[in-house]
């Protein structure tokens, strides 16, 4: 006898089959979205890795769909079980198995990641149509039981998206998440293994095995931290003092037996403390130096607050707006301990807006003057000013919020991105021009001239298409190598020889610094024979990205 044709004809058991369905398009999705955001923030270009994922997933549940034809209707409640169970083991350790893998079988990794992905898709192609089989007992017209099915995947997927986007990835880092997706599932699977006790055939079994798999989960949520860790320790050389993931980034930090702390945004090193006043400096100080006015400075990025310590060294800075869209960035950098010491503070009193949903929120600190002369960190930051935090998308700001600078400091990550590439793009240069003055100075940090020379000059390019006389310079970075800026004005104000002659003008700099001095100022403008000709005449648009590409040949080409 078919086991379907045992089952109880209760209700009750129908809508513990929706329930299922239903938990079952929520975790699904959101185990999709998990190992999603995992691939991007181990590998980068999100765009590629949210597409590929989803796409060998979506095969495998087709695939996975066809092979439970070839199980028998004897046993169709345990196999329900089953896969549910294993889905919701699957699904919690895929992540932490992912990280390990990275750090310690980089050559093997994506064998390990794809695995997951591969058994994440067969579980769910095979529980759906699983499902359809068991509810034929309750309603056999198959518009009907299939027609009810599928909406409450369809319902229970929205349910999981919004809740993965809005509550878990707020909450919880990507490891954990994992974790109280596994617990979701096998909470549904206890449900419905009371529902359908009396139909089991070996009942014992189905019972150990939840037992075992929700003790086994709730161990791995309970080691998340240590496990993830340990994991991610194996992807530095020094050790970790700090990580976690923002529904924007990974943000790590390690520390060196010498106490040099270095910062990682999706195991990208953006700082060494060790050397990132040579960067720094080199970002603010020219532009600071030839500015006829300095009375009000944008930063756009720079969420460590180290571009921000030099603008405050300025004693004729009045107020000064940082533009950074993550909140965990900020706040690092303002409460933790090796960023106050780095960025002496600078973050320490400032009032501080998130906005979200377009809407400005203001922070937990009123607002507050900076007062630096009195700072417990020394002399060096002496101005008085006042500095509001800003965590919003850079475009959004342009787009929604009034004002003009006098001095716009970008300091974004390299167009590492799909994403970020927008951010050096002809629309991004062109909103920015609504926010300057006549007279104002704009200067961006620009990625490697020699290792990704093509990335460097097209933003030089987009610049000088957007309206601006720019300039390019560079320098010496330990950490980093040879390290490439661009600063411009207004063409309408200054032509490029105008600019260059401001430039070789320059005296002094009129504020305390570790490295830059005139002299090095000026030879920054000098490059090599023919290292920024090009063949190329294009700009980058939001449309064609392509800063992006040359950044990603021009580093593979590198190393």
């Amino acid at each position: 006898m078919n086991q379907t044709e045992t089952l109880s004809t209760s209700p009750q058991h129908r809508y513990i089959i929706y329930f299922s369905m239903f938990v079952m398009g929520g975790c699904g999705l959101a185990y999709e979205y998990t190992l999603s955001k995992l691939a991007a923030d181990l590998l980068g270009n999100s765009i590629r890795q949210w597409a590929i994922i989803i796409a060998v997933m979506m095969f495998f549940m087709g695939v996975g769909a066809d092979i439970q034809k070839y199980f028998k209707q004897k046993f169709l409640v345990e196999y329900f079980l089953g896969v549910e169970i294993l889905l919701g083991l699957v699904g919690a350790f895929a992540p932490i198995s992912i990280l390990f893998a990275y750090g310690h079988f980089d050559r093997h990794f994506l064998l390990v990641e794809y695995f997951f992905v591969a058994m994440i898709g067969l579980l769910l192609g095979f529980e759906l149509p699983l499902l359809t089989r068991i509810n034929s007992a309750y309603d056999s017209r198959l518009s009907y039981n299939l027609g009810s099915l599928l909406k409450m995947d369809y319902f229970g997927a929205l349910l999981g998206g919004v809740t993965w986007a809005f509550i878990l990835t707020k909450y919880f880092d990507i490891v954990e998440t994992a974790f109280i997706l596994g617990l979701v599932n096998l909470g549904a699977a206890t449900i419905a293994f009371i529902y359908f006790y009396r139909q089991l055939v070996r009942p014992q079994v189905i019972g150990s095995l939840l037992v075992f798999s929700f003790l086994y989960v709730i161990l791995g949520y309970t080691q998340a931290d240590r496990w993830t860790l340990q994991a991610e320790q194996a992807l530095y050389r020094d050790p970790l003092i700090f990580s976690q993931t923002s529904p924007y980034q990974h943000i790590a930090l390690t520390r060196s037996r010498g106490g040099h702390v270095s910062l990682y945004i999706n195991n990208q090193l953006q700082f060494n403390s060790f050397d990132e006043h040579i960067y720094h400096e080199n970002l603010v100080h020219p532009s600071m130096a030839i500015a006829e006015r300095r009375k009000n400075i944008l930063i756009l990025g720079g969420g460590d607050g180290l571009a921000l310590r030099e603008v405050l060294k300025y004693p004729d800075v009045e107020s000064v707006v940082l533009c950074d869209l993550d909140p965990m960035m900020t706040n690092l950098a303002r409460d933790h301990e090796d960023f106050v010491r780095l960025n002496k503070g600078s973050l320490r009193n400032a009032k501080v807006h998130t906005v979200r949903n377009q809407a400005l929120t203001p922070g937990p600190r009123d607002e507050m003057w900076i007062d630096n002369r009195n700072s417990r960190f020394g002399r060096e930051a002496e101005s008085i000013g006042k500095v509001t935090v800003m965590n919003i998308d850079a475009i959004k700001f342009l787009e929604q919020f009034p004002g003009r600078y006098d001095v716009v400091v970008i300091d974004f990550p390299d167009p590492n991105t799909d994403e970020l590439s927008k951010l050096y793009s002809k629309r991004f240069y062109l909103l920015l021009k609504q926010k300057l003055f006549p007279w104002s100075v704009v200067v961006q940090q620009s990625t490697s001239p020699i290792f990704a020379k093509e990335a460097f000059l097209i933003i030089g390019r987009t610049l000088r298409s957007s309206g601006f006389s720019s300039l390019p310079y560079h320098d010496s970075v330990p950490s980093f190598g040879d390290w490439g800026f661009w600063v411009g004005v207004r063409q309408s104000y200054l032509t490029e020889k105008q600019l260059e002659h401001r430039f070789r003008n320059v005296s002094k700099i009129s504020v305390s610094t570790r490295y830059l001095t005139p002299h090095l100022l000026k030879s920054a403008f000098h490059f090599g024979v023919d290292q920024l000709q090009t063949t190329h005449q294009d700009i980058n648009t939001i449309s064609s990205n392509r800063i992006y590409r040359y950044y990603e040949e021009g580093w593979k080409k590198s190393f």
